[in-house]
């Protein structure tokens, strides 16, 4: 067995999402695992260089988690040669700039997203790093969750017959930060800073859309901010301006409808912290990240409304659960997977950052589809 190391900068993984998600439970992970099987006695060994403005935050990560390579200098780690990708984590307000960066120095690209703070900069984006010709990915981890590989299972069955709509809920109370800290970062609520929900959400639906279901052609959103005032991480408060809430309505390409509301101040009555029902001719579905339920037209019972007496049938009981039939791995571990493989055994790779781009200009245009209280047609986009 021979082993291929590939160095990645890792930019951001102080932030909560690059630690958690990408640097433990998919560099880290595969490590552990012993390195990437790619076949044929091979296996790649991903070497993190980690990057961020805080060094002692960075020494703290590396010295805990047994590394030995991190930077501040970002120019200095981009000008490695023996670094073949790079990663971004940051803020979305600082990662255009990093991505031409590691673009002009002629790295593989791998990024959350929204990839870009408007379409234009996405799509400039896309157009640069295949100009210069290296590669690029961008997360799209909610189509790798159980819940929804089960339900794309469902879907590529037949189960459904004519898929008729789609209902999501997404959300959670995050708390102002005045008695309990805050989940969330306060940059999240500042619209200045990059924050809000339809810049961080939007671009998930796309995808998830997307690869499901069919193409959005158009968007109707409505956008609030329902928590007027937080509390940041030094406990002194300050005017949330940006978006905690939306509520969009999606046309597919097909006909179906999908209507998926996201809010950071609600609270939890449902199952998982993001749930879609999927309602066809022959059967429904409910999905969430882990577990699926369905019910199909010959167990579908025949409620009869009448609001003066109780109900009595147990509705939540009448569904069936769909089994795993599979072991699921990680969802940001398992496209890590993929990109790796992409990058280093050239396999087919569709999620880069022409796909980021689709998720940039839905929440442009639900973002300004809110502010003029109309419908949007979504164009196709193209480089």
């Amino acid at each position: 067995m021979t082993r291929r190391t590939v160095r990645i900068a890792m930019n951001g993984v102080t932030g909560r999402m690059g630690y958690r998600q990408h640097l433990v439970r998919s560099i880290l992970a595969l490590r552990e695992q012993g390195g990437l099987d790619l076949g044929n006695g091979e296996t790649l060994w991903p070497e993190p260089v980690l990057v961020g403005r805080r060094e002692h935050a960075l020494r703290a990560l590396a010295e805990q988690h047994g590394l030995t390579e991190w930077s501040t200098d970002l120019d200095a780690v981009l000008a490695d040669e023996s670094v073949e990708i790079y990663f971004d984590a940051q803020v979305t307000s600082a990662r255009v700039e990093a991505i031409r960066k590691a673009v002009a120095a002629g790295k593989h690209i791998y990024t959350e997203k929204p990839t870009a703070g408007d379409l234009a900069g996405a799509l400039g984006l896309a157009r640069l790093a295949t100009e210069k010709g290296v590669k690029h990915g961008v997360v799209q981890d909610k189509i790798f969750l159980p819940g929804l590989l089960k339900l794309k299972r469902l879907i590529d069955g037949g189960f459904f017959g004519e898929i008729l709509s789609v209902r999501g809920e997404f959300g959670y109370w995050v708390f102002e930060g005045d008695w309990q800290d805050a989940q969330r970062p306060s940059w999240n609520y500042r619209a200045e800073d990059g924050g809000g929900i339809v810049v961080d959400m939007f671009p998930h639906w796309e995808y998830v859309l997307h690869e499901l279901f069919g193409r959005v052609t158009s968007v109707s959103a409505h956008v609030a901010t329902h928590i007027p005032q937080r509390w940041d991480e030094q406990g002194k408060p300050y005017a949330a301006t940006a978006d905690d809430a939306a509520y969009g309505i999606f046309q597919l390409e097909g006909g179906a409808i999908a209507q998926i509301n996201s809010s950071w101040a609600v609270r939890v009555n449902r199952d998982e912290l993001v749930e879609f029902q999927v309602d066809g001719t022959h059967g429904s579905a409910v999905a969430g990240l882990r577990n699926c339920r369905v019910q199909h037209r010959s167990a579908t019972p025949k409620p009869v409304w009448n609001p003066d007496i109780p109900a009595t049938e147990p509705f939540r009981e009448q569904w069936q659960e769909v089994p795993d039939n599979a072991a699921f791995d990680n969802g940001f571990k398992a496209q890590w997977e993929l990109f790796l493989k992409h990058v280093v055994l050239d396999e087919p790779y569709q999620w880069d950052l022409l796909a980021g781009a689709r998720g940039v200009q839905l929440a442009e245009l639900g973002l300004r589809s809110a502010a003029e209280g109309r419908r949007l047609e979504v164009p196709e986009v193209s480089l």
